[in-house]
Parts: C-alpha cells; sequence; structure tokens
C-alpha cells in the first residue's frame, strides 16, 4: 500500500480524518501529531517528517502561520522573501532526496472581520493572495502540481465553513477540504 504523508498548518488538524476515511483502502496515510506551523518549522522537521520516512506522495500546505502577524511590529512571521526562500528550500531538498510526488495546497481563505477583533493577527485577503501567489511561482518553477484549497473555499462560501475566529473551519468547512484533499491526491497514489 502506498504511504501519503500530509504536512501543514492548523487547517490540516482538521480535515486529516476525512482524508484518512476517503483514502483509507488506497493509501497509509501518516501527518504529524504536532501542528505543522509555518515553513520555517517544516523546513526544521524535514528529514523527521518526511524524508526519513520516503512516501509516495506529499500533501503539503502552509501560509496560514507564515502570515501571522508579530504584536509588536505587526510585521509577518515570516517575511515573504523568506517564505519563498524556505519553500523552494525544503520542496528541493524532498524531491532531491526521496522518489515521490510532491502536492502544494494553497493556503485558504480568511474572513477580514479577524483583522479588527485580533490585533496583531490581521491576515488580510491581499495577504493571503501574495503568499498563494508567492507558492504557485515556486510549484510552477519546481513542476509540482497545485491542489487549490483557497479556490474550494472560495467557491463554497466561507461564511458557512469558517468558523468565527475567520480562520479555522467549521466541522463542514473540514470535510469540504478532506473531500477536496482526497479527490486531488486519489489520481497521484493509483498511478505512481
Amino acid at each position: 500500500m502506498q504511504q501519503l504523508i500530509l504536512i501543514g498548518d492548523s487547517i490540516r488538524m482538521g480535515y486529516q480524518a476525512d482524508v484518512i476515511r476517503e483514502l483509507t483502502e488506497l493509501a497509509d496515510v501518516w501527518a504529524p501529531t504536532q501542528n505543522g506551523g509555518n515553513s520555517a518549522n517544516i523546513l526544521q522537521h524535514l528529514n523527521e517528517w518526511i524524508i526519513s520516512r520516503a512516501p509516495d506522495v506529499v500533501h503539503i500546505n502552509c501560509g496560514l502561520h507564515d502570515l501571522r502577524k508579530d504584536f509588536d511590529t505587526g510585521e509577518p512571521a515570516i517575511p515573504i522573501n523568506q517564505y519563498e526562500s524556505n519553500l523552494r528550500t525544503f520542496l528541493k531538498r524532498i524531491l532531491d532526496k526521496i522518489n515521490c510526488t510532491v502536492i502544494w495546497a494553497l493556503t485558504t481563505p480568511v474572513n477580514e472581520i479577524w483583522h479588527h477583533e485580533r490585533k496583531g493577527f490581521d491576515r488580510l485577503e491581499a495577504d493571503v493572495a501574495a503568499y498563494n501567489a508567492v507558492a504557485c511561482k515556486v510549484a510552477d518553477d519546481l513542476d509540482i502540481a497545485i491542489n487549490d484549497l483557497f479556490g474550494v473555499i472560495t467557491e463554497a462560501g466561507r461564511d458557512s465553513y469558517l468558523t468565527p475566529d475567520g480562520v479555522h473551519f467549521t466541522p463542514e468547512g473540514s470535510a469540504l477540504l478532506g473531500t477536496a484533499v482526497a479527490e486531488f491526491v486519489k489520481p497521484y497514489l493509483t498511478t505512481s
């Protein structure tokens, strides 16, 4: 049976169970029990989480934690140029070290109301779009597939699927994301 690894920020923790349920006959699905966090954290855990396990398919999303603003400076935790550098570094390391399919999932949308209610954590649509554009550029350069989770939630109607904090997902939202991930990954498991 093939092995799928899910790496990502806190939204992945919600949809992981749905992915496992939908792909149970095709793959052993593994994800770290801790939040994948930002791109720097994924880079730090790269060997432990991915390379040493030599999976067939790796599905990665991050970005929301990179966008998280510092309370004192108001700057993103990981500046956009460093985000791009981190992405290039860990994706190239994966591709250089193991023979697997890597899929990049775009960061999901957030509600702008969070900007007004949670000082220091403003992640406006323009920020998400900018970080997603960087991820698309890197994925294109490295010939990596893009799973557009941003588009999935936007098309479905974010207000119905986001929790009141504007960044996490209701059970229905997690199920929607889980199905989107499973359906996107499935062809790569059956053909690799």
